[in-house]
């Protein structure tokens, strides 16, 4: 019977060994679960796969380096959200097109990130958030809860830089308001 390795042992094993049972074992248990969180963002299932593959490629060729630091999931997320960003930057208007055709379609069903920031019952947060416009709380998901910079949000969002500065400074004081 076969022991399971850790994360960081099966990370360790990928980097200084090339491991490929190590490298499959990640796979499994990461790639499904980044797909399903990539799909939140983008409506394109092949955008998404390329950019799973895209991931796990840069962990099993080394470009990808974990530091020890902080939860291989966080580590792999920051990865696979960054390069979908260069894969929307560089699918242009067309990505942005799709993404907003995506939203009218399903505008009525909310994302699972949506679904958590509504629920959240600390104090009155859940309710401050609910009254957030849509367009201010997608640019506090990009920027707090995905970690992203202001020029990837505006990228991921398909609006300015300047926009996702306004809309977050917008967002905060609505939120500082409303918990007042």
């Amino acid at each position: 019977m076969s022991e399971t390795r850790s994360d960081g042992e099966l990370l360790r094993a990928i980097a200084a060994d090339g491991d490929r049972r190590a490298f499959e074992e990640l796979y499994r248990r990461f790639a499904p679960w980044l797909s399903a969180r990539l799909r939140g963002r983008c409506s394109d299932a092949g955008i998404v796969d390329d950019v799973v593959q895209e991931t796990f490629l840069a962990v099993w060729r080394g470009t990808a380096r974990y530091r020890e630091e902080g939860d291989v999931a966080g580590w792999l997320w920051r990865i696979g959200s960054r390069r979908l960003v260069d894969a929307l930057r560089g699918d242009g208007a067309r990505g942005r097109l799709r993404q907003t055709l995506a939203r009218l379609r399903h505008r009525d069903e909310a994302s699972a990130e949506e679904r958590v920031l509504a629920g959240v019952e600390h104090g009155d947060l859940a309710g401050a958030l609910t009254r957030l416009s849509p367009e201010l709380r997608a640019v506090l998901q990009a920027t707090v809860i995905d970690g992203l910079t202001t020029r990837e949000a505006a990228v991921l969002l398909g609006i300015p830089p300047g926009t996702v500065k306004t809309r977050a400074l917008r967002a905060r004081k609505q939120l500082r308001e409303a918990l007042a």
